[in-house]
């Protein structure tokens, strides 16, 4: 369904963008996610899996490198036009999304260092590459430890008494990397590079933080079972395994853990609009679901449109969408243009749009009814991937204590503070 978009500034490019994003949205993507979402976790990474075409399909329109710009081979896109496709793909599958952002973590990681060395060996061929033959995926929960790693500004966060499940230890030239990541590592099980969060610091708990890439195909490197999820069942997840994996030791682009800190706030600002972007996407889908069904079912001798109690519920939902759409957007051309990042608007997006887009997928099962449930109807998928995003990424509750704090850290900003990238 066509919406009008109301921001008056689109350029024809930006609205070309827009229309090529749903298409591939549309056509590619939420097929896709139907078809994997009705495997087993097994066998949507099998050889004949529907995952592999959707991926080389992706890669082939550059929606691997959406973030990335010219200069690395990425798609080079505004903050805005960044914002318009990650909306489209995310009204398309917020599951697939993830897999395609999960995919480039270590040309992320590789980027962020600004090491021509790590530039060259991971960045620029991911970006390049056409065939989705090149995956990456970002290690950082561990069985012992999830949203509590965001906890910044809390007593615990440099305790020596917190025990990270992984950790590294500088051996000469090389880093060695023991222990074990969440079963909720995105991406994982196809994955050939990852991105992990480990300790290298024992005595500064989770401030003694740093990153690292790791090829996941050298000695020591194991995966555990793909899991099978409640929503996004498109993703496929699972637990990495280090075993005194040794990387060289320019692999550890973040070496030094006094970095963690602005590392970590910047990779809050990056990460929180993006997840605000796929919700909007979602809360739209929702919304669309609802508003279609209406034009359809007859109930109490009328259409569902015609009755006050829908025609109320419908416009709350189209507010949402606005509201999500508008906050999302701001945080993606706020930072998507300043270096460091403000997290705190991210996250506001991030924790509205999430939420606000459960509060859709909700409203559209109450609309449809009984076909709401059916897996005939793309409601209940919807459904379950908004539950789903209220806890990626970080629980909205742990992510408004985090953004609270930064906000007594730094409110109000000014103008003075906001620098420009470019």
């Amino acid at each position: 369904m066509r919406y009008l978009d109301i921001d008056l500034n689109l350029s024809k490019e930006d609205i070309a963008i827009q229309r090529e994003a749903h298409e591939f949205a549309k056509g590619v993507m939420r097929p896709a996610a139907e078809e994997l979402g009705r495997l087993t976790p097994e066998k949507q990474i099998a050889d004949d899996s529907p995952l592999w075409d959707f991926l080389k399909q992706a890669y082939q329109l550059g929606y691997h490198a959406v973030i990335f710009p010219e200069e690395v081979g990425g798609m080079g896109l505004t903050p805005l036009q960044q914002a318009i496709v990650m909306e489209e793909m995310g009204w398309g599958s917020n599951g697939l999304c993830i897999q395609l952002g999960a995919a480039g973590a270590h040309a992320l990681g590789g980027l962020m260092s600004m090491n021509p060395e790590l530039l060259e060996e991971f960045t620029i061929p991911f970006c390049n590459c056409k065939d989705g033959s090149i995956r990456g995926c970002w290690a950082v929960t561990e069985p012992d430890h999830g949203s509590d790693t965001l906890g910044f500004g809390e007593s615990f966060f440099d305790s020596p008494e917190i025990r990270p499940n992984c950790r590294a230890i500088l051996d000469g030239n090389e880093w060695v990397i023991s222990g074990q990541k969440s079963a909720w590592v995105s991406g994982a099980p196809v994955a050939n590079h990852c991105l992990v969060h480990l300790q290298i610091d024992p005595d500064r708990g989770f401030a003694g933080i740093g990153a690292a890439i790791v090829p996941l195909d050298i000695p020591g490197c194991s995966k555990g079972k793909p899991h099978e999820m409640l929503g996004m069942r498109e993703l496929n997840q699972c637990e990495l395994y280090f075993d005194d994996v040794r990387i060289p030791a320019h692999y550890m682009f973040m070496d030094n853990a006094d970095y963690y800190f602005p590392f970590g706030k910047q990779i809050l600002a990056g990460f929180n609009m993006t997840v605000a972007c796929f919700a909007t996407g979602l809360a739209r889908a929702a919304f669309e679901e609802a508003f279609s069904y209406c034009h359809e079912r007859v109930q109490g001798g009328k259409l569902l449109k015609e009755h006050y109690s829908v025609k109320r519920r419908i416009f709350e939902m189209f507010s949402r969408v606005e509201t999500c759409r508008a906050l999302s957007r701001r945080a993606v051309e706020l930072n998507g243009s300043i270096f460091p990042g403000f997290p705190e608007y991210s996250i506001a997006a991030k924790t509205v749009a999430t939420e606000l887009a459960f509060q859709n997928a909700h409203d559209a099962i109450t609309i449809l009814g009984a076909n709401g449930l059916s897996t005939e109807y793309h409601t209940e998928k919807l459904f379950r991937d908004a539950r789903e995003n209220l806890i990626a990424d970080g629980t909205t509750e742990t992510l408004q204590k985090v953004g609270g704090h930064f906000l007594f850290e730094t409110y109000p900003r000014t103008r003075e503070s906001i620098n420009r990238m470019g």
